[in-house]
């Protein structure tokens, strides 16, 4: 049995009455090409039914129209706590009507980091989204020094900060809200689990609490650290009721370590809110669906995603998006843990 040929950018061509060079500019958008010729070149192309090449018009535009996304952290973190499931949704959700393919990525150890460098900066992607970086990341900077367009969720560590496109919350203003609604429920011995030292939305939630709590006069020394995942909250409040049993408030750097507090806080007999008040951070399902509901700051993971995808599609196409901090508003969703 004889296969159908496909039909060629020759076809069309001849079909169009046009040059092989005027289909070709038509295909790859170029604005060179007269209203006429091109309305003869599409009407062409659908008559025949013509599919592009993708790995001739990459050549050509050297374009491949995918994005990736790479993420340092594990697997099992990623689907387990809803910032990155938020923030996932809203760089798809914006990516879908930009023509551009999602592929993600993750690599936590450094030989991980270095093959996946490579392939970054093989032409294989026309840019790149980040986020979940740890410490002084160099990919971001390596990334940018050989042409391939990156945009950060989340302020990097460390780095020189004039060279690098980033979205962010106000996460010191977000920590100072919830310190601040606690210190106003008369809370006075008011314990703070934090985030990862090595990312800067843990240093600034911590650096926010700790701020409002020496404005009001009160101690900001009761402190444990997580990940940001439930058991390392629930491993972070053990330690806290150890040093003070008599605490009556905790702020969590994450929905996730204020539900494993919640959950140490219940079987300790504590009750909430009456005895110790508990305020998140995220606004995620998780505080919705927590008993009592939490308390928590939100977070707009979904614009973050999309802003992101924003700068990194108009430094792809050319448009002039010098380095910048986008850093969008938080606010505080009261409910019944406070």
């Amino acid at each position: 049995m004889t296969g159908v040929r496909r039909p060629t950018l020759e076809a069309v061509a001849e079909r169009a009455g046009v040059g092989r060079g005027t289909v070709s500019r038509v295909i790859n958008g170029s604005p060179q090409v007269s209203t006429e010729a091109r309305t003869a070149v599409l009407k062409a192309i659908e008559e025949l039914g013509y599919v592009p090449n993708r790995a001739a018009r990459t050549l050509v535009t050297r374009r491949t129209d995918t994005v990736a996304l790479v993420m340092s952290a594990a697997e099992e973190t990623i689907w387990d706590e809803p910032y990155f499931a938020g923030i996932i949704r809203g760089i798809s959700g914006a990516l879908s009507d930009t023509g551009f393919q999602l592929l993600l990525a993750f690599a936590q150890s450094a030989v991980e980091h270095e093959r996946l460098e490579r392939y970054l900066s093989g032409q294989h992607v026309d840019g790149v989204l980040l986020i979940s970086l740890h410490g002084d990341d160099p990919l971001p900077r390596h990334l940018e020094s050989q042409g391939v367009p990156t945009v950060l969720g989340g302020t990097p560590v460390g780095a020189d900060l004039s060279v690098l496109t980033y979205v962010d919350a106000d996460n010191v203003g977000g920590a100072r809200l919830a310190a601040a609604h606690l210190v106003a429920r008369d809370r006075r011995r008011i314990a703070t689990i934090a985030g990862p030292q090595d990312t800067q939305v843990g240093i600034d939630r911590l650096a926010g609490c700790r701020e409002t709590l020496a404005d009001s006069g009160l101690a900001s020394d009761l402190v444990a650290y997580g990940d940001f995942g439930e058991e390392s909250g629930a491993l972070a409040m053990r330690t806290l009721l150890a040093r003070e049993p008599l605490l009556d408030a905790v702020f969590a750097a994450s929905d996730p370590m204020a539900a494993g507090a919640m959950r140490v806080l219940r079987e300790a007999g504590r009750s909430i809110p009456a005895d110790v008040a508990v305020v998140g951070f995220d606004d995620s399902a998780t505080a919705r669906h927590a008993s009592p509901q939490l308390t928590s700051v939100h977070q707009p993971v979904h614009a973050m995603g999309a802003e992101m995808v924003r700068l990194l599609v108009a430094r792809i196409r050319g448009e002039d998006v010098q380095p910048v901090a986008v850093i969008l508003d938080t606010h505080l969703v009261v409910r019944d843990s406070s």
